[in-house]
């Protein structure tokens, strides 16, 4: 292949065409992150000295930077810790039982809001059921078996509700 057939490839290679492997591949995100080897070997050319100890210092200042912030934030809930502990002490007779109240209305609107939601998808459902049947005979069975099923769940929970009583 001639050298412009060479540069065609690469041209068509990093307009995205070529194997998807290729344009998304490991050498691509290597090269892509910054990955030193990847850089000197593809490139040829090598990292100076200064250029690594820049890096180092660099890499060394982040870490510090974000090990002081841990430490001020660790020490900042601990005071808040300390300030808010007597606090909770005094107002936990009140605090406890809205915490409760509160648990309990947030459960009770969720899950109403989901028996809602799957009482829509019922409904929706016998909606698309009872309409895809092309004869008024076969949705007069079909209603009839839906009918049947009804019953069927209700003497089911009225079983279940009995032997709850019971025990």
């Amino acid at each position: 292949m001639a050298t412009g057939g060479h540069h065609a490839d690469d041209a068509h290679h990093h307009r995205g065409g070529g194997r998807r492997s290729d344009a998304v591949g490991e050498n691509y995100m290597r090269g892509l992150y910054g990955d030193d080897d990847y850089n000197a070997s593809h490139y040829g050319q090598q990292q100076s000295a200064g250029t690594a100890v820049a890096k180092a210092l660099a890499s060394a200042t982040a870490a510090f930077t974000l090990l002081v912030l841990s430490g001020l934030a660790v020490t900042g809930t601990v005071l808040a810790l300390i300030v808010a502990t007597p606090l909770l002490v005094i107002f936990s007779p009140v605090l406890v039982p809205a915490a409760i109240t509160v648990a309990l209305l947030t459960t009770g609107f969720v899950s109403s809001g989901g028996f809602g939601a799957a009482a829509v998808a019922v409904l929706a459902w016998m909606y698309r059921y009872l309409q895809t049947t092309t004869s008024s005979s076969d949705q007069q069975q079909h209603q009839h078996q839906l009918s049947g099923k009804a019953h069927d769940v209700k003497d089911w929970a009225q079983h279940r509700l009995e032997q709850a009583r019971a025990h």
